[in-house]
């Protein structure tokens, strides 16, 4: 990310189907299109790891943190292959909203395609050079993702801590047993990750012919009734009854006088460290044989973290302690020799975390929004005062709308601390223009604008509002909304500030 570019923010459940949910087939493509005429260089993405309306949907809070969601792979892409028949697609009865992703519905359905698809493969999968191919490769994680899926459907989704002992320890025979028992219910898993492979694969490469780079997004954490920690509970602080004696969060701050309680399980560090962090170094790796760059998410515990002691009530009886540091990525780097990482540094950063940023060369985050305080002459997110090597958004997937912010959040004195830096009154209709127009004129060299920023939409489009549980993930993008004149309008400014 050396050079000036741009690029948006929009997670692939977002886009255009007639599923219930965006995936990886003709839409995700045309946006592409759209990428390609307004002048992008890039497209970024929230985690593409299964989700599970258990968690809220959550691209964040996953079973696997190396599979990908099998709610994204494309029927329309199955037909193409000769994996379903265009009569396989059709539902008399079955109608989903435009304007939301249904989670549930989408799900449903996907997965009775998945199943019928699978099992017409049943004979020929054996055979199948690519897939066996595929298993083979994959089988570091894949093996144990797809017998966790195949336990947990037979033990009615109860978390692993509860299934029989032998199974929950790992017991070899036991495990044996299992594999054979479940044939055909892993082989299902199979079948799913390998079509979700090879359709992100033919999309990737769409990609590289047009000249966009994707942008991916690992989540720091992964969570406890996961593949990763039941198939290595010792690289995590588990008891005997392998259940997390501390947790993730961080501390009580300027949002929250209690701190945020994640109850993620918590990294063995130092037992990380004596197998040079081959599971890190081995998801780090696989992220990058997905994407260009990948955003760390929660950078800053990768030089301190907080540690909560399991079953406290709120986060405030945490502690800081040392994390990796630069030993995590020194290791990397000897894989990966030019780190294309971006560091997520939002929230109170101590000098640590900047040394660790910037001796691995870094680029870290800026998000427009926040800059309006009383603090905007030396804030940091404010323009004037960005180096160069950095990534500045107008907000994150976390954040509300431009239009949204303007609406309900922002007080009196910021707004007028805004139009007193833009140096005019602009209506609300062409305030999001004003904003991207900061971003993309500043030095910084990456800027990555959210859909919703770039269409003008209010708080409804909004992708997440951190600490509720109900509707999340859903904001939808219409396909009369990728207009010619939005394109026209933003390649038209990209080129003028030398983003091309």
């Amino acid at each position: 990310m050396t050079r000036r570019g741009s690029g948006l923010l929009l997670h692939p459940t977002s886009l255009p189907s007639p599923y219930g949910i965006g995936d990886l087939g003709p839409s995700a493509h045309r946006f592409i299109d759209f990428l390609a005429e307004s002048r992008q260089r890039y497209w970024q993405l929230l985690p593409l790891t299964p989700t599970s309306t258990t968690m809220g949907n959550s691209p964040y809070s996953s079973d696997s943190a190396f599979a990908g969601n099998p709610l994204l792979i494309s029927p329309e892409l199955m037909v193409d292959d000769g994996w379903l028949a265009t009569a396989d697609l059709r539902h008399p009865t079955l109608t989903f909203d435009p304007h939301r992703a249904d989670y549930a519905a989408a799900g449903a359905f996907k997965t009775a395609l998945l199943q019928s698809a699978c099992e017409r493969a049943k004979g020929s999968l054996p055979h199948h050079a690519e897939f066996l191919r595929f298993v083979h490769e994959q089988a570091s994680w894949l093996d144990d993702y797809a017998l966790f899926r195949a336990l947990k459907d037979h033990h009615q989704g109860a978390s692993w801590v509860h299934w029989p002992q032998e199974l929950r320890d790992r017991d070899a025979h036991a495990l044996h047993g299992a594999r054979e028992r479940f044939r055909d219910r892993i082989a299902l898993e199979q079948f799913q990750q390998f079509l979700f492979h090879a359709q992100w694969q033919a999309l990737k490469r769409y990609c590289l012919d047009r000249q966009v780079r994707i942008i991916g997004d690992l989540p720091i954490y992964v969570q406890h009734d996961s593949a990763d920690v039941w198939a290595h509970p010792h690289l995590f602080k588990l008891d005997a009854q392998k259940q997390p004696v501390v947790v993730a969060g961080v501390p009580p701050d300027y949002f929250s006088a209690t701190g945020q309680l994640w109850g993620n399980p918590v990294y063995d560090w130092p037992r990380l460290a004596q197998t040079r962090y081959d599971w890190w170094v081995r998801r780090i790796t696989h992220n990058l044989a997905f994407y260009d760059l990948v955003r760390l998410d929660h950078f800053r515990g990768f030089a301190a973290y907080w540690e909560i002691p399991a079953g406290a009530a709120t986060a405030q009886a945490g502690r800081w302690v040392d994390g990796p540091g630069a030993d995590l990525f020194e290791t990397v780097r000897q894989r990966v020799p030019d780190l294309p990482l971006i560091a997520e540094d939002l929230g109170v950063i101590t000098p640590d975390v900047t040394a660790l940023k910037d001796r691995f060369n870094l680029p870290g985050m800026k998000i427009l929004l926040f800059a309006f305080g009383e603090e905007l002459p030396t804030h940091p997110y404010a323009p004037h005062n960005y180096a160069p090597h950095c990534v500045v958004y107008t907000g994150t997937h976390d954040n509300n709308t431009i239009r949204g912010w303007i609406r309900k959040e922002i007080s009196p004195e910021e707004l007028r601390r805004l139009y007193a830096y833009l140096g005019r009154e602009p209506d609300e209709h062409h305030l999001h223009w004003e904003l991207i127009r900061l971003a993309m004129r500043s030095v910084a060299e990456t800027v990555i604008i959210p859909m919703q920023d770039l269409l003008g939409l209010g708080e409804d489009a909004r992708m997440n509002r951190p600490s509720t549980t109900h509707g999340n993930w859903e904001w939808r993008l219409l396909h009369q909304q990728l207009t010619h004149r939005i394109a026209a309008k933003l390649a038209e400014m990209t080129t003028l500030y030398g983003r091309t």
